[in-house]
């Protein structure tokens, strides 16, 4: 059970490992001001989270107009800023649709962040409206298993640590034959993403559940979607885990007070992991619970 799992590590009096998701790839500046394009600007606000507490940017890379980008050009750019601004740990998205495999791993195979995204299973992923009754935005998101052991290998080829992307309960399953197979090793990262619609709804009780089917030799983090990331963030915090915010995930800080930067974000979350008790944790404590190898 996750309670016993937890008390036997004494996670909740570990310090809490903070990640910050600058930009993701579907928002805008039309609906937040403070998302990055350039790859100054990524840097500007990879220093502010981590001057707020971060010790890991979690990237999507864009073209300097702000549109999504896969080419390995854009995500050196922004990886050479970023390093030259500030010590916080890279961690590279692979996740995307309608692109090769190929073209998810270039990036990684060529500039080797420390941490690069392993999005462990295909779902239905969408955003609904209530008021309208009516989709925002529905795709399918593939992600098969062949696929996911061609990312993992060449991840384990240049010695980038797989960060497990879990959107429900049979994708943290789904990592169990990997385990098997000796392509993933510990310390495990796990990433629970709840409140995606097509993975597990945000509740505490789903959460809670997600942690409890976790190996020994884990670390993870809840990534909450919109303002229900606070509450999450809230919960993991006092189940012992980590936690990720940013402006990839969510906007505001309440419901009327939208952040001006991922640095606001980040600093609410540090208080509110020492309002718990639990220090953040640095940049070198990171890299040594995670098994780290590349800067």
């Amino acid at each position: 059970m996750a309670s016993l799992w937890i008390r036997d590590n004494q996670d909740y009096e570990r310090p809490c490992m903070i990640t910050c998701a600058l930009s993701g790839v579907v928002a805008n500046r039309a609906q937040c001001a403070a998302i990055p394009y350039t790859p100054e600007e990524y840097a500007a606000e990879a220093k502010r989270a981590y001057e707020a507490g971060a010790a890991v940017a979690h990237i999507h890379a864009r073209t300097r107009e702000g549109l999504p980008s896969y080419e390995v050009e854009d995500y050196r750019n922004i990886y050479d800023a970023v390093t030259a601004a500030c010590p916080i740990i890279i961690n590279f998205s692979t996740g995307a649709i309608s692109i090769t495999t190929q073209q998810k791993i270039a990036h990684i195979q060529a500039i080797k962040p420390a941490i690069g995204a392993l999005n462990m299973g295909s779902m239905n992923y969408a955003k609904y409206n209530p008021q309208k009754r009516s989709f925002v935005f529905e795709f399918v998101f593939p992600n098969p298993f062949s696929e996911i052991v061609q990312i993992v290998t060449a991840m384990n080829e240049v010695n980038t640590k797989p960060e497990l992307e879990c959107f429900d309960l049979g994708h943290v399953g789904n990592s169990y034959p990997l385990i098997d197979m000796g392509l993933l090793k510990p310390p495990y990262q796990y990433s629970l993403i709840v409140g995606v619609l097509g993975g597990i709804p945000p509740t505490v009780p789903n959460l809670i559940r997600m942690v409890e089917m976790l190996p020994p030799q884990s670390d993870w983090e809840v990534i909450g979607i919109s303002l229900d990331q606070w509450r999450l963030v809230a919960a993991a915090i006092g189940l012992g885990g980590n936690i990720r915010v940013g402006l990839e995930d969510n906007f505001y800080l309440s419901a009327s007070v939208m952040a001006q930067s991922n640095g606001d974000l980040v600093e609410k979350a540090a208080r509110m992991a020492r309002d718990q008790g639990r220090e953040v944790a640095t940049v070198e404590e990171c890299r040594k619970r995670l098994g780290l190898v590349n800067t």
